[in-house]
């Protein structure tokens, strides 16, 4: 039984790879939400939205909360080379030192629950 737990507890490559999705699909349905107006394209942000959301709950199947919900801060990532990319945001030496925490953070994070 002891065993089944400690099994359950590490995060599989499947839950990081899900919770990957579902940040890219969060911002992506964020995205198309800010760029596009109308009924149609709100609905495809919907879908996309909903999507990443399925995404983490499956996600959550194949490791621990603890682990896998900071591994979403990576939409942080991505939002930031969206606003670049599409509204001319700047990426600041404080944005782009955060964006290299978040990063190392998510490493260490997925990598010592692998290991585990």
């Amino acid at each position: 039984m002891e065993q089944h737990i400690k099994e359950m507890q590490k995060t599989s490559g499947i839950g990081i790879g899900l919770m990957l999705v579902c940040a890219v699909c969060l911002c992506m349905g964020q995205f198309i939400w800010k760029c596009y107006d109308g009924l149609v394209s709100m609905t495809i942000g919907f879908v996309i939205y909903g999507f990443g959301a399925l995404a983490m709950l499956i996600a959550y199947r194949f490791g621990s909360l603890s682990v896998l919900q900071p591994i979403n801060s990576v939409s942080y990532i991505i939002s930031a080379i969206l606003g670049t990319a599409f509204f001319q945001e700047a990426i600041t030496l404080g944005r782009l030192l955060g964006i290299l925490i978040i990063m190392a953070g998510v490493a260490l994070l997925a990598r010592g629950e692998r290991e585990r």
